[in-house]
């Protein structure tokens, strides 16, 4: 039986909602240092933010001597105006083959998983497909 995303999917997925601020979102990449953050209205994932989405829309001056009002706006935008809304996703019972192939196929870095009834159970990104990888290639195929 083909492994599925559920064995190696991360469980414990941080979210903010689509009024939380540029700011917020900066602080939550700076705190966890992981690549994406979902957007979550009345636990229904709606959309997702990258952490290159954040860096195109903040100003680049934040935070350094020549800063100035307008680039401090730029922290005031909110979650929705920046996120990806269209959103590829996959359910725990995807086969890790079938995942690799979409990642692969869409140029996508990550792939929400979602449950029976829409809500985030957990993400699954190129890390986690990689490391799976390295595990079979070492004779190890298991989560």
């Amino acid at each position: 039986m083909p492994q599925i995303l559920d064995d190696i999917m991360t469980r414990h997925v941080v979210t903010v909602s689509p009024d939380d601020t540029l700011a917020t979102i900066r602080s939550i990449f700076d705190r966890f240092h992981f690549h994406h953050i979902l957007v979550v209205e009345q636990d229904r994932m709606i959309g997702i933010i990258s952490d290159r989405d954040l860096l195109k829309h903040l100003s680049p001056f934040v935070g350094r001597l020549a800063e100035r009002t307008q680039d401090l706006a730029s922290l005031k935008q909110k979650a929705h105006q920046i996120m990806c809304r269209h959103v590829t996703t996959a359910r725990p019972e995807t086969p890790i083959g079938d995942a690799l192939l979409l990642l692969i196929q869409r140029r996508i870095s990550c792939l929400p998983v979602l449950d029976d009834q829409g809500r985030c159970a957990g993400i699954v990104t190129t890390r986690d497909l990689l490391r799976w990888c390295t595990r079979c290639a070492t004779g190890s195929c298991a989560a």
